[in-house]
């Protein structure tokens, strides 16, 4: 998995009852940008330390033309 500061982090709920996250990722702390990113949450703008598991995937931000 590789991202870069600005795309999004989603981790899908692997329980019927649970909800999918969504958070912004605003720090790479790897310069090949492997995890662990800092992420703000878009539910509660709560920042913290993910270390994303095979529920996760990585949107990244589109590019403008």
């Amino acid at each position: 998995m590789h991202a870069q500061v600005g795309d999004w982090v989603v981790i899908e709920g692997r329980y019927l009852d649970d909800r999918r996250r969504q958070g912004r990722i605003i720090e790479v702390l790897h310069a090949d940008g492997t995890p662990p990113y800092r992420v703000r949450w878009v539910e509660d703008d709560h920042e913290t330390l993910v270390f994303p598991g095979p529920e996760a995937h990585i949107e990244p931000v589109p590019v403008r033309p």
